[in-house]
């Protein structure tokens, strides 16, 4: 363990960068298949079937996380520290999987009997109950993928990870998309399940691989018992944070249904969808990475305040010219990626390009409950006001100025957010951010936020020239620094 150790306290900015860069290409290559993928739903299907495709995977996602009991990260924290002692480590997977198939089959079995309710709530008719049945098998294979990705996650197995989640989603694709060509909107349903099955298969093998073969599962229940129930005291915190941000999604695309169809839900889940997958290669690395260095300094507020600041200032030099770039290419993304249908997103994309650079501010300061283990703190402040506050505002923004008030909302949530943690951090555990942090990610977002200014120049050739200039220094500024951050180590 004394190696593991050292790599969970080395706050260093070489090692952030490492970590960073090794998860973030895992999320590289998953948004690669899965932005192939959304482009011919979007040829194949279009907007409503777009819209149906959301509808279905967010209410499932609702099942999933709430079937799950939190335990992934659970996983992943155990499982990491028993990564040096093979007796423990096989202990360790095999109260994780047990509970990894138990959580799975009462997901399915949720799905099953709730498919009347789920189709009724979701389209507002029955007719959509026998989908929801069948997607019983999605939520197992999904819940169950997710395991065997946190056990890989934890043994920090970065490699077997890349090629185990770049395999099973090319499966799923190569598998899925001829099923849209040829059923259309009925093909939705099967092809949601086999990208699932076609995810676990190659998770598990991966994970078999690197534990170094079959772990026997006969008998865990009985002899890992307290190792389960601290994994389970521990997810139920983020499993209960986790369902009301996914059942708030769920109800702000139910309100988007009901107040302006199906096809709105469409728009606003694309944009969404290639925010998350493209913003996920920066804040990935703040789950599976920088996590466990802060729970592993927490004790130490000088130590904690370093680990916090060095993170926001290195994610904010990554957002900036990411950020920038989603404003500038938005509408190319969008023709590229998705269809001419779907260019009423663009100015929606571009606020939320802008909400990407705020974030770099943001989610740094969210671990800091959950790490110094106070889950009361983290499940109000993170699972109820941050998702309730994500609600009111997509409600109000949507209802107030449309589509692009889904943009306002997001950046103001963010603002809101960023207020709100400083004071509670700051108040419980003498958190602040450095002179240098605060610079550098107020300035992110400031230069973000210019570079959506110049997107409503009236004259677009003077605002595409304005636009790409600003997003040429935002990334020339960013190398300059994130080189000179990884030779200080």
């Amino acid at each position: 363990m004394a190696g593991s150790g050292a790599r969970a306290t080395d706050q260093g900015y070489r090692s952030i960068l490492r970590g960073s860069g090794a998860f973030g290409g895992v999320q590289l290559l998953q948004v690669l298949v899965a932005l192939v993928r959304g482009k011919l739903v979007a040829i194949f299907l279009g907007p409503a079937g777009m819209g149906m495709v959301q509808l279905y995977m967010s209410a499932t996602g609702t099942v999933q996380r709430l079937a799950s009991l939190g335990l992934n990260l659970s996983v992943v924290k155990e499982t990491a520290a028993a990564a040096d002692q093979p007796e423990r480590l096989h202990h360790t997977v095999a109260a994780s999987r047990l509970m990894i198939t138990a959580t799975a089959l009462l997901g399915a079995l949720v799905c099953l009997a709730g498919a009347p309710w789920l189709s009724r709530l979701t389209f507002g008719s029955p007719v959509h109950t026998a989908g929801f049945m069948l997607l019983a098998a999605m939520v197992f294979f999904g819940i169950a993928g997710q395991g065997e990705q946190s056990m890989l996650q934890g043994l920090r197995q970065a490699r077997r990870l890349m090629v185990s989640s770049l395999v099973g989603s090319l499966c799923g694709l190569c598998v899925s998309v001829p099923l849209y060509a040829l059923m259309g909107e009925r093909g939705i349903v099967p092809s949601l399940i086999f990208m699932a099955a076609a995810v676990w298969v190659f998770n598990y093998f991966s994970t078999r691989r690197a534990v170094g073969g079959a772990v026997d599962m006969r008998g865990a229940w009985r002899s890992h018992r307290p190792l389960m129930r601290a994994m389970l005291a521990t997810g139920l915190v983020l499993m209960a944070s986790d369902a009301i941000g996914s059942a708030c999604r769920y109800a702000l695309q139910a309100f988007l249904r009901y107040s302006g169809g199906v096809a709105e839900v469409g728009l606003y889940g694309a944009a969404d969808s290639l925010t998350v997958q493209y913003s996920g290669m920066v804040f990935a690395a703040l789950a599976m990475d920088y996590l466990p260095r802060l729970a592993a300094v927490a004790h130490s507020e000088r130590r904690m305040r370093l680990a916090v600041n060095r993170q926001a200032e290195v994610v904010a030099w990554i957002a900036a010219p990411l950020g920038a770039a989603l404003v500038l290419f938005a509408p190319l993304i969008v023709r590229l990626l998705l269809t001419a249908e779907f260019e009423p997103a663009v100015p929606l994309l571009r606020w939320m390009g802008l909400g990407l650079a705020l974030k770099a501010l943001m989610l740094p300061m969210g671990y800091i409950a959950f790490a110094k283990d106070n889950r009361r703190v983290f499940f109000w402040l993170e699972g109820v006001w941050g998702n309730a506050l994500y609600l009111a505002l997509g409600c109000i923004g949507y209802h107030l100025w449309g589509l692009i008030g889904l943009g306002y909302a997001q950046v103001a949530d963010c603002v809101v957010s960023i207020a709100v943690y400083y004071i509670v951090n700051r108040r419980l555990y003498g958190f602040r951010f450095g002179r240098r942090t605060l610079r550098v990610t107020i300035g992110a977002a400031v230069a973000v936020g210019a570079v959506l200014a110049m997107s409503y120049i009236s004259h677009p050739a003077g605002a595409i020239a304005g636009m790409g200039a600003a997003t040429a220094g935002i990334t020339a500024a960013a190398f300059v620094r994130l080189r000179s951050l990884w030779r200080r180590r």
